[in-house]
């Protein structure tokens, strides 16, 4: 089965592998993606901030024991969501094809250092600088969607990918360059979810083996980290603090999945806007500051966010006018 997308009515269709062709209208489709990826990043915001809650673990081991609960949670969710047969067709794949493996694990390396990176900055005073790479991400994605996919952008979406640029080219230009941990994430998670879509792993059961082929590693960073009896008896907030944590990560990630399965890379990555605003939110909370140079580059992106607005009420009201005439 593939994912297609109708790029000029920014509908989805699947496509299925005997020929039939089915989908969602626009209304259905387009309301269900646009509410699952608002959620997800609502989501990601309170998981960036509860990484907080969790010292004096390290990053490392924080990113340990989330993969250690998010497993099964992910395993659930594919479950109770009838998905559980995507990932014994991956399996068949991966028995049929043995160096598609190879893609499954460099997805799980890909994924692998986002998670680590989003637990790690918050804890290391370098949140504001993985925000600002999660600002730049969708401007990436928009790119990508437009040269690799051929997704036209409409006037507002141009504007709005103008506004951003510029954004960024005055980090470049007036702070000094890029930090390593923005560009990993702003050219790291474009690739990831291109590897998804492009060999068809974009659903829950590509997700369950990216996360069981980081389990080794999860096992190591929790075995050699600061976690004891002593340290839970100085903080018994940490018995419901870390079982937990695999709960909102694979919640946020569910949804993040759907909405990456229902719209297109570009929609998708312009809607990606909305998490690092959370996230900045949540770097100023910790303390962190934003320094007078950068602020032309927030303002900006802040001002591209408001031309998305923009346009996705504009095409709420085209969907209004459109099943008026029907």
């Amino acid at each position: 089965m593939a994912l297609l997308e109708n790029q000029a009515g920014l509908d989805t269709t699947i496509l299925y592998e005997d020929g039939r062709v089915g989908g969602e209208n626009k209304a259905s489709g387009m309301s269900k993606g646009i509410f699952f990826s608002i959620l997800a990043s609502a989501l990601f915001g309170g998981l960036y901030y509860y990484a907080s809650l969790l010292q004096p673990l390290s990053g490392q081991e924080v990113m340990g024991w989330r993969i250690l609960f998010t497993l099964p949670m992910v395993t659930l969710f594919a479950v109770a969501g009838k998905e559980w047969t995507l990932v014994k067709q991956v399996w068949q794949r991966v028995k049929k094809t043995p160096a598609f493996a190879g893609v499954l694990v460099l997805n799980s390396f890909l994924l692998g250092i986002q998670f680590w990176l989003f637990m790690w900055a918050p804890m290391n005073d370098r949140a504001l600088q993985v925000s600002l790479g999660y600002f730049l991400m969708p401007l990436v994605m928009v790119l990508v969607g437009y040269f690799v996919y051929g997704e036209p952008l409409s006037w507002l979406k141009k504007l709005a990918t103008l506004l951003a640029a510029v954004g960024v080219a005055n980090e470049f230009f007036y702070v000094g360059g890029m930090a390593w941990e923005t560009l990993v994430v702003a050219l790291g998670f474009p690739l990831y979810f291109y590897m998804r879509r492009r060999f068809d792993v974009n659903h829950m059961g590509g997700l369950w083996y990216e996360i069981a082929l980081m389990l080794p590693l999860s096992v190591w960073f929790v075995m050699h980290g600061a976690l004891s009896w002593e340290v839970l008896a100085q903080k018994p907030a940490l018995y419901i603090l870390i079982p937990f944590l695999g709960v909102l990560s694979t919640t946020a990630w569910a949804f993040y999945v759907v909405a990456n399965k229902l719209l297109p890379f570009s929609l998708f990555g312009l809607l990606g806007y909305l998490e690092p605003i959370l996230l900045v939110a949540v770097s100023l909370l910790l303390g962190e500051s934003i320094h007078l140079r950068e602020w032309p580059t927030y303002i900006l992106i802040w001002a591209a966010i408001v031309v998305l607005v923009l346009e996705g009420g504009k095409h709420m009201v085209m969907q209004k006018h459109t099943r008026a005439a029907r």
